[in-house]
């Protein structure tokens, strides 16, 4: 028998914030731990949340970006449930009216462009950190995350393949990254993901039983472990056996999934409105307010950049990969003028020194205006291309305009003709069997002409008058 795979996604999202949902703690990541405290977000006899209005506002924003809509009254909810890590011994979340719902994403697959819908979003606040000993019998508790606040964004089991879970939690990864309302850090807890999966014989519309996969730290991970347990599930089906509803672990040493517990259901939580908080009322006017704030976001960039600039769309996939790169290509593109070079150089030799270094745009020590400056040399022939991968060097080393470091260095390129003739002519002479073997219809050593010259011009040689003259000077 022939099985589906259905798939749906829980992503949490931890907003960039600098103080917690409830209280005025700091959000910072790496404190010392349990020193970004209070009685507030340590749940404390006698205490009172008070709703943090910032992420009211980039919970709206997300809405907005993935096509929801909008509750203008949402409710906070308890969900009740004992672990270590959570002192209150229920998590403040939402549930029966939850900030936004009936959304939906485009995702670009390998079969094209997908519709996901997404079921809602929802504000919430993080449970602390359990950290186990490796030494000895022990488990220690850090509730510095305890009350950082968090989206969470709950798909349609639209999803039938691990290849397009990948795709679409690249695609929320990238929106929220661009809203700059998530600093999308999957090693550090930012960006979350828990998947439900189930199989059903294919034409089938009842779903078959799903397990929960938890500690996919990676687009990568994430992936494997669907890949795993669809393979699983499957095995298990066709030899007549049966899923069990559970929460599974991914073990990414190992390449497989592993229970870790029953799946509970909401009943389990015991959901029920909390006393402590008000009803969320957003009214329109706020929320035409934040839409005005929305950037161009990454799909439509990606458009505007093939259609504006001609760009192929794996140019504009990268160069859209971060708002910070896509703002900086397109401040070079319109002051250079030359859309495609300026993509070359930038998706090329700036984008590696950057990787050598671990940095992004935002700290690209080469200014948009300056690389168009470079670029501008190039094209009017001031420099040739190979001086400017060496320009390029010292201008992200140093700092400096290429204008100030090509007079330091006498980097200008040679256009003056009797000057390259003299050099050709010399070369010419000191290699007469090459030259034989050109004019004997041998075209590639036509090459060695070329390099010997740039050699002895210090690759200052203009390239397009150097091979008309050499061109002409080797004619029989």
């Amino acid at each position: 028998m022939e099985y589906e795979p259905v798939i749906g996604l829980e992503v949490h999202a931890q907003l960039l914030t600098s103080s917690k949902i409830f209280c005025a703690c700091s959000t910072a990541f790496g404190a010392p731990p349990n020193t970004n405290t209070c009685p507030v977000c340590l749940g404390m006899p006698g205490v009172l949340p008070v709703l943090n209005r910032k992420v009211v506002e980039f919970a709206v924003k997300m809405a907005l970006a993935t096509n929801c809509r909008i509750n203008t009254y949402n409710r906070f909810a308890r969900k009740n449930y004992f672990y270590p890590d959570l002192p209150k011994g229920y998590q403040i979340s939402q549930y029966a009216l939850p900030l936004a719902e009936d959304g939906h994403l485009i995702v670009e697959t390998a079969a094209g462009k997908k519709r996901i819908g997404i079921t809602r979003i929802h504000m919430e606040e993080d449970a602390g950190k359990l950290i186990h000993d490796e030494h000895n019998p022990y488990s220690y508790v850090d509730l510095n995350r305890t009350g950082v606040p968090l989206i969470e964004i709950v798909s349609e089991p639209d999803i039938h393949s691990a290849e397009e879970a990948a795709a679409y939690l690249r695609a929320l990864h990238e929106i929220l990254v661009y809203l700059g309302i998530c600093d999308g850090n999957m090693e550090e807890g930012s960006f979350r993901c828990d998947a439900n999966v189930s199989l059903r014989p294919k034409g089938q519309e009842a779903f078959g039983t799903r397990t929960e996969l938890k500690n996919m730290n990676s687009f990568r991970n994430v992936q494997r472990a669907l890949e795993y347990e669809i393979k699983r599930q499957e095995y298990i089906l066709e030899g007549g056996g049966e899923i069990v509803q559970e929460t599974r672990l991914w073990d990414d040493s190992q390449g497989v999934t592993n229970p870790m517990r029953g799946k509970e259901e909401a009943h389990d939580y015991r959901y029920f409105p909390d006393p402590d908080l008000v009803t969320v009322h957003i009214d329109e006017t706020w929320i035409e307010e934040i839409r005005k704030t929305l950037p161009e976001l990454p799909m439509a960039r990606r458009e505007r950049l093939q259609k504006e600039y001609g760009l192929p769309a794996y140019d504009a996939g990268v160069l859209t990969s971060s708002r910070a790169l896509a703002d900086y290509y397109e401040e070079a593109a319109r002051l250079c003028g030359a859309p495609k070079i300026a993509a070359n150089w930038v998706m090329g030799d700036l984008l590696k020194l950057l990787n050598e270094e671990g940095k992004t745009f935002d700290a690209c020590p080469v200014g948009a205006a300056s690389l168009a400056r470079m670029i501008r040399l190039i094209e009017d022939g001031t420099i040739s291309g190979k001086i400017a991968k060496e320009l390029l060097q010292e201008m992200y080393a140093a700092g400096k305009e290429p204008e100030e470091i090509i007079a330091e260095r006498g980097l200008v390129q040679i256009t003056d003709e009797g000057a390259l003739k003299a050099v050709i002519e010399e070369i010419l002479a000191a290699n007469p069997a090459q030259v034989a073997q050109y004019r004997a219809g041998k075209e590639k050593v036509f090459g060695f002409f070329v390099g010997q010259a740039m050699k002895a011009t210090g690759g200052k040689a203009n390239p397009r008058l150097l091979n008309d003259l050499l061109k002409r000077m080797l004619a029989p």
